[in-house]
């Protein structure tokens, strides 16, 4: 793992959506319902990663194939399919809504105290590794620890824990972990992100 930093790039990202929130709510796309700031502040972060694909291709990272649109999302895709970049927003938004931050806020302890940049994270996390391997992993099981014993939840700890989600089909990916840690050029990471909205 690499040193993971506080970036200002990460803090304007943070700022900005937190900028939008209206009573935690945020218009992340136009017309489209408002979402919860975490779910504006995970979109913000994975779709640079994720790439936007208005038709339908077949990710072969996974073990097992699987066709893929718009965000990363895979649910009832099939091969040729074609969405529309409104559809897309609306996909994306709505399955985080929907199927990932009930999860999330149901396995966490306390998720609504936790700070944004991290629940920002883990929703990305959630994305790209599923909500069950999320609520399973060190990096909720240390928030979760900390809230049982009425400790204050090393986050930093947490964020670097999450970093170990860098494999697809059993194989280190250096893209995974660009991800994961510290990003690139253009995209900050998701660590990068979690860390940088700690209080310090």
């Amino acid at each position: 793992m690499n040193k993971i930093l506080a970036t200002k790039r990460a803090g304007k990202l943070i700022a900005g959506v937190a900028a939008a929130a209206v009573a935690g709510m945020v218009a992340i796309f136009p017309g489209q319902p408002n979402v919860h700031d975490d779910t504006a502040l995970a979109i913000k972060i994975m779709q640079p990663w994720e790439g936007r694909h208005l038709i339908a291709y077949l990710d072969t990272l996974p073990t097992k194939p699987v066709y893929t649109i718009c965000d990363g999302d895979t649910t009832d895709v099939r091969k040729g399919m074609v969405e529309t970049p409104v559809g897309c927003d609306k996909r994306t938004a709505g399955k985080l809504e929907r199927d990932y931050r009930p999860h999330l806020v149901k396995c966490v302890r306390n998720w609504d105290k936790a700070p944004l940049s991290w629940r920002g994270s883990m929703l990305t996390l959630a994305w790209n590794v599923g909500a069950g391997a999320t609520c399973n992993s060190t990096a909720v099981r240390i928030v979760n620890d900390a809230a049982r014993l009425r400790a204050e939840p090393n986050y930093r700890l947490s964020c670097e824990a999450a970093t170990a989600f860098n494999k697809a089909g059993g194989v280190r990916l250096r893209g995974l972990v660009n991800r994961r840690e510290m990003g690139d050029a253009t995209r900050p990471g998701e660590a990068e992100v979690c860390v940088t909205g700690l209080p310090a």
